[in-house]
């Protein structure tokens, strides 16, 4: 079997959350020793990891980041504040521990580990040919999959690094989500008014040049990047695995939509970590139906803002594990 027809697949055949494991606590929830609904939002949490890891016992003992990290052709028309060979530099940063996702990772107790999946092999420029051949596509989707297959983790964290992504997330967006192009482009990490322009521009002549093609995984290979087909992967590989996933920020969640666009269930097992400050990215959860968990108006990418809602997930779930029932305390 090929790897794109191992996703196409594994998309297929999804398989759903424990009713039983999500119902037994949300049941405790409802008789925990508190006022009723004092962490409602918390509590809705820590049923929806019961759900996926299908125990009543739900924890976030052991969660891991994975970030994919993948270099741009659109990066050469001036669509980013920084140059591309800043990507190079993060990857080598997340690699000596370093970075931000590093340090919040820490705090979190969570592992970090970044993948090359096109660092120095930048993707085709998407206002005139596709991103991604079938072939590195394909070789992308294995990256992601067996990224996820080789943890030892209960709660997956998802980010990337990649210099111009956020102007491929936007031409996914544009290109699944419709309206105007413009509306879904941001100036990610800082572009002046002129920057802002390009961006437009590119997407827009992006989006222009697939106007025919209707399959969401198309539609990513075309415009999107090496690392954001990683993640698509990693999506539907955790979701294999009864692992419940962490989103990002605006390149994640982009990853995420052709997946939910084949599928309104697809992306069932993942909550979103922040809404960060690209204006597409609130869009983009309107969209696909989900509320962040923090909005600090946060753009850095790496899996940071859905790192530092790690430890709300996990007091989510010791809230519910490590508190007694009415009953229990004073039965």
């Amino acid at each position: 079997m090929t790897a794109t027809n191992w996703l196409h697949d594994a998309i297929a055949s999804m398989p759903t959350h424990d009713a039983e494991a999500y119902l037994a606590v949300s049941d405790r929830a409802a008789n925990i020793l508190r006022p009723a609904g004092a962490l409602a939002r918390l509590d809705a949490v820590a049923a929806w990891v019961a759900g996926w890891q299908r125990t009543a016992h739900p924890t976030a003992r052991r969660p891991a980041a994975l970030i994919f990290a993948a270099d741009h052709g659109i990066a050469a028309a001036g669509v980013s504040a920084y140059p591309a060979d800043v990507t190079a530099a993060m990857l080598a940063a997340y690699r000596a521990g370093k970075s931000t996702i590093n340090a919040f990772a820490a705090v979190a107790g969570a592992s970090v580990l970044a993948i090359d999946v096109g660092v120095g092999r930048p993707t085709g420029d998407i206002r005139t040919e596709s991103a991604l051949s079938p072939e590195r596509f394909a070789e992308a989707v294995i990256a992601g999959r067996d990224a996820v297959d080789a943890l030892d983790a209960d709660l997956l964290v998802l980010g990337e690094m990649g210099i111009g992504n956020t102007t491929a997330a936007a031409a996914i967006a544009a290109a699944l989500g419709g309206g105007e192009v413009a509306d879904w482009v941001g100036r990610g990490t800082g572009v002046d008014d002129d920057g802002l322009q390009r961006k437009r521009l590119a997407a827009e002549t992006a989006v222009a040049r697939i106007a025919t093609i209707t399959d969401p995984l198309e539609v990513l290979r075309e415009v999107g990047g090496a690392e954001l087909v990683a993640i698509t992967a990693a999506i539907v590989a955790a979701r294999h695995r009864q692992l419940p996933v962490m989103l990002d920020g605006y390149v994640v969640t982009a990853a995420a939509l052709p997946l939910h666009c084949m599928n309104a269930a697809a992306l069932d097992h993942c909550a979103v970590g922040h809404c960060s400050a690209e204006p597409g990215h609130r869009r983009l959860l309107k969209r696909i139906g989900k509320e962040p968990l923090l909005d600090l108006d946060m753009r850095l990418g790496e899996g940071s803002g859905a790192m530092a809602s790690v430890p709300l997930v996990a007091m989510a779930c010791v809230g519910i594990t490590d508190v007694p029932t009415f009953g229990e305390w004073f039965g």
